[in-house]
């Protein structure tokens, strides 16, 4: 299968191509600079270049291509009406361009469904509806299209962690950093849920080959890691000490990733897991930072 893939020199879109390649898809990645194209080149894949904002290059790529992984976001936190309008944008293109075709379109999508008092399961909606709601709709837009002949499979990531990873416990571990302490909010019981890069990647191609229509995936192999005993493990690794802090505090001192950190978000697979018999193998979030890959800016 020829597979065009956003997001290809990413975290997690480096892990994916990988996967692809050796399960023997053809891959062409999006990149947006000539660092980019190196790493999607380097991987063994074909280069598309641009961006999020080039519509016509992400319409031409889908069209050229069997299927389709979305998982490129501007993660522009400052201005998130700004990412939110790329992200639906660029979905309805390739919605669009797949229309009618039957042919896969895998999309990133996020399992934080706070409020839910247990863990999110993949029968839960997502209640971001509409172009001004978070990444912009997006995996709700997608969904109507999975009776317009394409068949849509969102897969839904938790925290995605492993060396090289730049995202929410990186920040953590880097305002942990300036702060000279590892802080978690009140008595640090909310839960996180998690997976390997390896696991993510892996599910990611199996939902690409496998998913029916509207099938909405959960890549989560830890339905739930306490903040405490995520910042405890960091303090251990970068010497300070872990202590409590008001929530609304932390929210202050920590840009985007703070005002989430007092969020319980549990999340299960099990319906994934039976549904492409997938199970996770790699290390969890406790092991990737007691190795040391958080322990450097």
């Amino acid at each position: 299968m020829h597979v065009f893939v956003t997001g290809a020199s990413g975290f997690i879109g480096r892990a994916v191509v990988a996967e692809l390649l050796a399960a023997g898809h053809e891959v062409t990645g999006l990149a947006r600079s000539e660092a980019s194209a190196s790493v999607v080149t380097d991987l063994g894949a074909s280069v598309r270049r641009g961006d999020l904002d080039d519509l016509d290059e992400i319409r031409q790529a889908a069209a050229a291509a069997d299927g389709v992984i979305h998982l490129a976001n501007k993660h522009d936190w400052t201005r998130p009406d700004v990412s939110n309008h790329a992200e639906r944008a660029a979905v309805q293109t390739i919605s669009d361009t797949l229309a009618g075709s039957g042919r896969p379109f895998v999309l990133a999508s996020g399992v934080a469904l706070p409020g839910l008092g247990r863990p999110a399961t993949e029968r839960d909606l997502n209640p971001a509806v509409g172009p001004d709601a978070p990444r912009g709709g997006a995996e709700n837009l997608a969904l109507s299209y999975a009776e317009q002949g394409v068949r849509v499979v969102p897969a839904r990531f938790p925290i995605v962690h492993g060396e090289g990873d730049h995202g929410f416990i990186s920040i953590i571990a880097q305002a942990a950093r300036r702060r000279g302490a590892s802080v978690y909010p009140g008595e640090g019981g909310n839960r996180w849920p998690a997976v390997h890069q390896s696991d993510a990647a892996r599910l990611v191609r199996l939902g690409l080959e496998n998913a029916p229509a509207g099938t909405i995936l959960h890549a989560v192999a830890e339905e739930g890691v306490s903040i405490r005993q995520i910042t405890e493990a960091l303090a251990d690794r970068l010497g300070v000490p872990a202590k409590s802090a008001p929530a609304e505090q932390i929210a202050d001192e920590i840009p985007f990733v703070g005002r989430f950190l007092a969020a319980d978000i549990p999340a299960s697979s099990e319906i994934t897991r039976d549904l492409l018999g997938w199970r996770p193998t790699g290390p969890t979030l406790l092991d990737d930072i007691a190795a040391g890959h958080y322990d450097q800016p």
